[in-house]
Order: C-alpha cells, then structure tokens, then sequence
C-alpha cells in the first residue's frame, strides 16, 4: 500500500509577507499598509546578530539568516520602495498605550507562511529617541512570547491560510512616555523573520 510523502524541511518553501494593521506599524502608516509595509524581512532571533542560527525550541527549522544590522531594524535592513525611511530618526506618528494594560495586535498577511512565534520587545526606559534604533535601545528580553505550534516540526503543520489575520492580545510593560514597540514573527520554514515596529506614547 502507498504511504503519503511527509514534507521535508526543504521542500515548497515559499515567500510569505506580513505587517502589523493594528495599532498602526510605521510602515502601515508610511505606506498606508501596502508595498512594502509586508516585506521587511530579514533573518530571526533578534537580539542575535549573527546568521545560522538554529531554533531553541525546535532545531530542524531553517536556520536563521542573518538579522538586521543596528540602525536598520525598522526596515529590517529593507532597501526598495522607501523602506530606508522606516529607519529616520523623525517625528513618527504616535498611538496612545496604557502602562501595564492589555493591547491588542493584528498581523495581517498577503502571504501567510508556518509559524514558530511571535515576539514583543519595547524600549528601554532610558532610551533615545535622537539616536537610531538599536539592540541597545532595546530590552533584551521580549516582553511576550507567543509560540502557537509549539515544537511541532514546522513540516508537520498544515499549511496556512493566506489573508487570514492574527490577533494577540499582550500585556504591555511598564512605561512612561514616547517608547518603540518592536513586534517580530518568527517564520519557521525560512531563516527570516518580519519586523514592525509600532511608535506609542504610554501613560
């Protein structure tokens, strides 16, 4: 009797776009959610700096390509369609946060692809905002982790439904003022994650 064929880690890897719609990201609001607020893209594990990285949780993913160099994590080191503007030290459109309160978050994709998880990291209360966004701007830790398929071997996953959003709701940190969250969705089938950065005042 024939057996189905399980898919292999490199097979059908396809390209994915994804971008946050909700709270507005820089790039939705730069690009009014088109090209190419769904294409800043560049390899996973941030804060890591270096590529060929394997997953903590679960190490038959595609290792990570290499991540977006400091100063360039806005665009995600993404340098067609003015996604260089993304990293301007400017001032950016605000959303209004509450300190300690929940927040809801939608990732909306032209192309979805397997997911590992999703990370958010915020400012650091000492950051500044004259400078360009950094690894050292940053908390190192993100301040939720959301890691929906566990360590399912991402070939085990059934295949996502392009256009379908995503919502989180996260708890945000403690703060005070002009701070950056950074949302990061970490693919499993490709070495890259997409990076969305969100400009928010707290109180």
């Amino acid at each position: 009797m024939a057996t189905a064929k399980t898919k292999r880690p490199d097979e059908d890897v396809a390209p994915s776009h994804g971008w946050v719609t909700q709270p507005p990201s820089r790039a939705a609001i730069l690009f009014n959610d088109g090209y190419p607020s769904n294409a800043l893209e560049a390899g996973k594990f941030f804060p890591a700096t270096q590529g060929g990285l394997t997953d903590p949780l679960q190490p038959a993913d595609i290792p990570s390509d290499t991540p977006p160099p400091d100063g360039k994590i806005a665009s995600a080191g993404y340098t067609h369609g003015g996604a260089p503007q993304l990293d301007e030290v400017r001032e950016w459109k605000k959303v209004d946060l509450i300190s300690g309160g929940e927040l809801k978050v939608v990732w909306n994709f032209t192309q979805q692809h397997k997911t590992r998880r999703y990370n958010y990291f915020v400012t650091k209360n000492d950051w500044d905002p004259q400078q360009p966004l950094s690894r050292s701007q940053f908390e190192a830790v993100p301040f939720a982790k959301l890691e929906p398929n566990g360590d399912t071997p991402y070939w085990e996953l059934p295949d996502p439904s392009p256009q379908e959003p995503v919502q989180h709701t996260i708890t945000l940190p403690q703060r005070e003022g002009y701070h950056v969250v950074l949302g990061v969705w970490e693919v499993a089938d490709t070495g890259n994650a997409f990076y969305q950065v969100i400009d928010a005042n707290f109180s």
